[in-house]
């Protein structure tokens, strides 16, 4: 406080108040009258201690924006923390989803196979199949021809042998076709 009080009074001295005409101790001077006012002002901001409770209001201030920094701080952490975590799992589910992928293709890829040679049997049958039904076609076709060959056949015998045999021939006929049925029969 004495140090403040010499510092003003320092100050104060060289002031063109003091380069002024007449006393300056007077009463009638405005200068010295603001300079009395002043520092009585300032001596019952001392008494009152004010400069001591600005100081608390200061360092209550400083506190508070202290913790602030502090929660602050801890916060950042936290989320720092977090974030490295989110990376961690996005990390560990994007090798996840490779691996699904790759399963999936080398699944697919299986699939694919399995389906060319399900397909490669399948035509195989039906090759088979269709080769089948001409082959039985075919026999059916030439069934059918021997058998109108052997109709035709029988009806141009017919006519031929009913044109050239008698009567006596065909029971001559008759009678070795019976003979040759028995022994076959026996």
């Amino acid at each position: 406080m004495k140090k403040f009080i010499a510092t003003f009074a320092a100050l104060t001295a060289g002031s063109p108040a003091l380069a002024a005409t007449g006393p300056f101790f007077s009463l009638t001077n405005t200068n010295f009258v603001v300079l009395i006012s002043f520092l009585l002002f300032i001596a019952i901001l001392v008494y009152l201690k004010v400069p001591g409770l600005l100081g608390k209001q200061l360092d209550k201030r400083a506190e508070g924006i202290k913790s602030e920094l502090d929660e602050a701080r801890a916060i950042r952490e936290e989320a720092q923390t977090l974030l490295a975590s989110y990376e961690r799992k996005q990390k560990e589910v994007q090798g996840q989803a490779d691996r699904i992928v790759a399963h999936a293709k080398q699944e697919a890829a299986e699939a694919a196979e399995k389906a060319k040679a399900d397909l490669k049997v399948s035509i195989e049958r039906r090759i088979r199949a269709a080769e089948d039904q001409i082959a039985s076609a075919e026999a059916s076709a030439v069934k059918e021809v021997r058998d109108r060959a052997v109709t035709v056949a029988v009806a141009v015998a017919k006519e031929v042998v009913a044109k050239e045999i008698t009567a006596t021939q065909a029971n001559k006929l008759i009678d070795q076709s019976i003979a040759d049925v028995e022994a076959k029969l026996h």
